[in-house]
């Protein structure tokens, strides 16, 4: 009976995803109704995209789970991180302006906004390449929570559970494309908010409660940590610098990475950013915040987990272990939800982007709009291939280097992105060569952190750490660069920036107007 709960409830979970993916074939006709549902995403589902691809099954099972152990109930800031500046300050400062110039340059992905902005096809072939290193380890990484998950709820292999999950995503992302995704995020991430809150009361439930639990996580000690009695259930944990750099990275980040700006270019209205930005700061609040504070009591279990030789991608799972079938089958349909989403995003921006910034103009000079269709379509074949097979590999031969990748993965997008994009936006000044530095900076930094780590100042031989470090250094980077090389053209910058100074009509809701006797 046990069994058969939790296989209905993925039967149920995957019929609902491909239904989605096929109807939505009429909103896939044409690249821009693909790529960006047409630029007509209401607030709940880009709100919900936005989301559901920033938090996947390495955030729920992996980082949880590490950064619980390593800092306690503290890790709960990285929540609280992600939903104040990975949600509410990028809705706010990026949201807005991103829809305005995206569209006033008829661009539909990062790597044509860099081309576009400041006026370098080669930028655009320079960003297509890095994405594509990128953020290929990274989809193979979503797989790596499921392993142990489905280890401890079904009796099948994680090989069948892989490719089961990379079958379903192709088939509702190649037939509905972005609108297809935004749907199935909006209905897995109400999964993800339900289940995460009865996950939390659940596991608290079994340890007496919040103050009980709380109160033997206090009692916990670890002299290789720290010597200070209740450090795990203090309000800064036992390492508040890396505490930081985790918040940082995992928040700030987002400013920089592909899958998650686009979700702006295809925001339907000024309405629907305000509201898209409250539903997210809150969606954020909740999902993130409950992963990592669950994780936090991750130090009660150190009875029936040994990270040592274990992994900290088993705390999570030892934790969950002891719910009832029925919360087991949810925590699995979470996480599968989770890691879907993610990897739909991931895949649709990989396609898109190899498409129309690299094969179309470069390698095929004469691409029509049924030829880049059918081109993506086959990439996102291709992208999602690679990854099972990475993600298999990492598997049944132990790899760690995949997983390693992963880690640096965002530090590299985020760093070689965000400050070009950034100032991209706002600033006029901003120059090529800059846009450039901080491309090949965060790339060298980051592909060094994984060969030569030890040559690394021990601060920075964290991933996270280096990451952190080059998306601050592409904040000084650019700025300053771009004051000592030679500005664009000033017919090209008067271009760019003409589309915020379109004229448009609103209502007294939104402004009250300049003359106080109207």
């Amino acid at each position: 009976m046990d069994l058969f709960i939790k296989i209905a409830m993925l039967a149920l979970f995957f019929g609902m995803t491909i239904g989605i993916g096929l109807y939505c074939r009429k909103h896939a006709t044409d690249v821009n109704g693909f790529v960006l549902g047409g630029r007509s995403v209401g607030p709940w589902l880009t709100a919900f995209a936005y989301g559901t691809s920033y938090f996947s099954a390495v955030v729920f099972v992996g980082y949880a789970g590490q950064f619980g152990w390593k800092y306690g109930i503290a890790a709960t800031w990285a929540g609280i991180g992600n939903a104040l500046l990975g949600s509410l300050m990028a809705w706010a400062c990026l949201g807005r302006r991103t829809r305005i110039m995206t569209q006033h340059l008829d661009s539909s992905t990062m790597p044509q906004f860099f081309e576009r902005r400041y006026n370098r096809p080669s930028l655009k072939i320079a960003a297509s390449a890095i994405i594509f290193i990128f953020l290929i380890p990274y989809t193979a990484s979503l797989y790596n929570g499921l392993s142990r998950l489905f280890g401890m709820a079904f009796n099948i292999d994680y090989s069948v559970c892989v490719i089961a999950m990379a079958i379903l995503t192709a088939i509702y992302v190649i037939a509905g494309g972005y609108m297809a995704t935004a749907i199935n995020d909006f209905i897995q991430g109400i999964i993800m908010l339900v289940g995460i809150v009865a996950v939390i009361a659940a596991v608290l439930n079994i340890q007496g409660g919040f103050m009980e639990a709380l109160n033997k996580l206090g009692q916990v000690s670890d002299p290789s940590v720290s010597e200070t009695p209740g450090i795990f259930a203090s309000f800064f944990g036992p390492d508040p610098i890396n505490l930081l750099g985790v918040v940082l990275l995992t928040s700030l980040g987002t400013w920089g990475l592909p899958q998650m700006v686009q979700k702006f270019y295809a925001i339907k209205s000024e309405n629907s950013i305000n509201k898209g930005m409250v539903i997210s700061t809150l969606f954020a609040a909740v999902v993130a915040g409950g992963c990592y504070f669950l994780g936090g009591f991750g130090r009660l279990y150190a009875d029936q987990v040994d990270v040592a030789t274990q992994t900290y991608d088993a705390i999570i799972p030892t934790m969950l272990s002891g719910l009832s079938p029925f919360l087991i089958a949810v925590v699995v349909v979470l996480v599968l939800s989770a890691s879907m989403s993610t990897l739909s995003s991931l895949v649709l921006t990989s396609s898109s982007t190899l498409t129309l910034d690299f094969i179309k103009g470069t390698v095929v000079k004469d691409m029509d709009e049924k030829k880049q269709l059918l081109t993506m379509r086959a990439l996102i074949v291709v992208f999602i291939l690679i990854s099972v097979v990475l993600a298999l590999i990492q598997y049944k031969s132990n790899v760690t280097f995949i997983a390693q990748l992963m880690g640096v993965s965002w530090g590299a997008l985020a760093g070689a992105f965000l400050a070009p994009f950034l100032y991209g936006l706002y600033w006029n000044r901003a120059t090529p060569a800059s846009v450039w530095f901080s491309f090949l900076f965060s790339t060298v930094i980051m592909l060094g952190n994984i060969f030569f780590r030890d040559l690394f100042p021990t601060l920075l031989q964290s991933p996270i750490n280096a990451g952190v470090f080059c998306m601050l250094a592409g904040l000084i980077i650019v700025p300053v660069v771009s004051l000592l090389t030679p500005r664009l053209p000033q017919d090209h910058i008067n271009a760019v920036f003409a589309c915020y100074d379109r004229k448009v009509t609103v209502s007294v809701t939104d402004s009250i107007g300049d003359n106080p006797a109207e």
